[in-house]
């Protein structure tokens, strides 16, 4: 059993447009399922002590889907952020946005601007990714790491270094990250911080992932011997000795 209490989880929510065909309803009608899906999946959360929730809501790639769709998944994004902020805060769950805002509209940078504000507190946080790749984010941490060395502030780029440029640097280590719809890779989406995260892959598409479905994953978690290194009979010694 895992002697590192699961505090961090993310989620890749792959399987919207699936989901809509399977129902015969158009992708978008899928998106908007999948938003209601968040709500649940923090509430449930709360019931396994998990203080950090990051959901890769739209990838640097994404930008490659039809310009209608992405629209949409824009449109979405927006109105939950105008709906959810004043409730998360309400619930005491601070509210992150991560990635790269350049190619956002100056509508939705206000809108993130301004739910980040009202949700600016709260004991568990929810980390919303948005036009992140973990290629970019690791991009990014290098060029601070290299302006931090020109600058003065550090004598050379390391680890720890580029960890602390990291987009959720100040946030507990990443430990399970979970894949819904049945695909099998993590689509450059939290690279570094997964290095050592518990991976889980999920048949169920996001709209039908539901806080049963969290359970069974939770569950999976602590019976995993998370090593980071060791061998198993020195993690087996620290567990007697705890």
């Amino acid at each position: 059993m895992s002697l590192h209490p699961l505090k961090h989880l993310a989620i890749i929510m792959d399987g919207n447009n699936r989901w809509a065909k399977r129902e015969g309803k158009q992708g978008i009608a899928g998106h908007k399922v999948g938003v209601e899906r968040i709500r649940d999946v923090l509430n449930a959360c709360r019931e396994h002590n998990i203080e950090v929730l990051t959901v890769f809501a739209f990838s640097s790639e994404n930008w490659r889907r039809p310009p209608k769709e992405v629209e949409a998944l824009m449109g979405l994004f927006y109105t939950y952020l105008k709906k959810e902020a004043n409730k998360l805060a309400k619930e005491g769950v601070r509210l992150r946005v991560i990635g790269n805002r350049s190619r956002f509209d100056k509508k939705l940078l206000k809108a993130i601007d301004e739910a980040e504000a009202i949700a600016s507190e709260g004991e568990a946080t929810l980390v919303i990714a948005a036009d992140y790749g973990g290629c970019w984010d690791i991009a990014q941490a290098a060029q601070r790491a290299a302006e931090d060395v020109a600058e003065g502030r550090a004598s050379t780029i390391d680890e720890t270094l580029l960890a602390s440029h990291i987009s959720t640097h100040d946030l507990p280590p990443l430990d399970l990250l979970i894949r819904t719809g049945g695909e099998y890779r993590i689509s450059n989406f939290l690279i570094w911080q997964a290095a050592y995260a518990e991976l889980f892959f999920s048949q169920k598409l996001w709209p039908e992932f539901d806080a049963d479905a969290l359970a069974e994953a939770v569950e999976c978690y602590y019976n995993r011997q998370r090593r980071f290194g060791k061998t198993g009979d020195q993690i087996d010694q620290e567990a007697a000795r705890a």
